[in-house]
C-alpha cells in the first residue's frame, strides 16, 4: 500500500525505489540493518528474487504512474526476497498468461492489490480472511522483501506478491474475468496539476480494469489527498462498468477489512480526511 502520509520511515513508499540488494552471505550482517553490497558488473541483485526489470523493452513506454526512488533493502528483507520469491514471487514480464488456481494452488477467489507500500495491511487483510487470494503487486523492493517475511512468519498462503507495472499484468497477463477485487490504497496522488496525467486511477484504467474483473467485483480505493478522492469519485461515477455502493452516490465508510494503518492513524490525527471509495462492477 503506498501511503502518501509520509513520515521518514515511509519515506520510498511512493511507486518503485532503486533497487539496493543484498548478495550471499556477509560477515558483517545484523538482522534488520540495510547492507550494501559491491557487485561485479551484470550481476544480478537478488539472483533467486524479484527482477530490476521483468517486463524490459518488449513493450510501449507510456506515462506511469509510479517514480523511481533509492530505498535500502535490510538484511532480512533480502533473506526472504532470496528464499520465498521462488515460491511467492511473480515477475511481471508481460511474456506469459498467468493461470490464477495454479498459482495460488486452489480455486479460492483472488484479489488484485496495487501498490502495498511495506505491506502490514496486506498481510493483515490476508490473515483476517484467508478463503480469499490476495495477488499484491509493487514495485518496492524492501516492501516486497517485508511482505513475504510477514506472509512466511505468519503462515500466510493466500499471498502472492507481484513485481513490476500492474497496467502490463493486467492486459497481458490476466484473463477476462479473472478477478474477484481490486484494491488501489493511498496511491501517489501526483499532486502538481502537470502530473495528473500520471494518477493510476483513470478512464483508460478502468475500461482495462473491467476487462479482467468478474461481474459484481469490488473496487476499493482510499486516499487521503481530498482533490484526488474527488477526481476518484468522478471517474468512477461517469464510467458505465461501475456502479457505486452507495446510496446517495458518494465516499464511503473505511469497511471494517481494510486495517487502519499507522501512517494514516498519524494522518487522522493531524486532521487529514480519508476517503474510501466502494464501485462494484456492473454487467452490461
Amino acid at each position: 500500500m503506498s501511503d502518501s502520509l509520509n513520515t521518514p520511515e515511509a519515506a520510498g513508499t511512493h511507486g518503485t525505489p532503486e533497487q539496493s540488494g543484498v548478495s550471499g552471505e556477509h560477515p558483517h550482517h545484523v538482522p534488520g540493518v540495510s547492507v550494501r553490497h559491491t557487485r561485479a558488473k551484470g550481476e544480478p541483485r537478488f539472483p533467486d528474487g524479484p527482477k530490476a526489470d521483468p517486463a524490459g523493452s518488449h513493450f510501449e513506454r507510456r506515462i506511469r504512474s509510479f517514480q523511481p526512488r533509492r530505498s535500502r533493502v535490510t538484511a532480512g528483507q533480502a533473506d526472504a526476497l532470496q528464499r520465498l520469491w521462488p515460491k511467492w514471487g511473480l515477475d511481471i514480464d508481460g511474456q506469459r498468461v498467468v493461470d490464477l488456481g495454479e498459482l495460488f494452488g486452489n480455486g479460492s477467489p483472488v484479489v488484485l492489490e496495487i501498490g502495498f507500500g511495506m505491506g502490514e495491511a496486506t498481510a493483515q487483510m490476508a490473515a483476517a480472511d484467508p478463503g480469499t487470494n490476495i495477488l499484491a503487486v509493487d514495485v518496492h523492493t524492501p516492501g516486497q522483501g517485508n511482505l513475504l517475511g510477514l506472509a512466511d512468519r505468519n503462515g500466510l498462503t493466500n499471498l502472492r506478491v507481484g513485481n513490476g507495472d500492474a497496467i502490463i499484468l493486467l492486459r497481458e497477463m490476466l484473463t477476462p474475468d479473472s478477478l474477484d477485487g481490486l484494491r488501489v490504497y493511498f496511491p501517489d496522488p501526483w499532486p502538481k496539476k502537470r502530473h495528473h496525467k500520471r494518477r493510476l486511477i483513470q478512464p483508460e484504467f478502468l475500461s482495462l480494469a473491467a476487462t479482467r474483473l468478474k461481474p459484481g467485483a469490488l473496487v476499493h480505493c482510499a486516499t487521503d489527498w481530498e482533490p484526488y478522492a474527488e477526481q476518484m469519485l468522478e471517474v468512477l461515477t461517469a464510467h458505465p462498468d461501475f456502479e457505486n455502493t452507495q446510496a446517495d452516490g458518494g465516499f464511503a465508510p473505511r469497511p471494517r477489512f481494510r486495517p487502519l494503518t499507522r501512517f494514516e492513524g498519524q494522518g487522522l490525527d493531524k486532521g487529514h480526511v480519508v476517503n474510501d471509495l466502494l464501485f462494484r462492477r456492473v454487467q452490461r
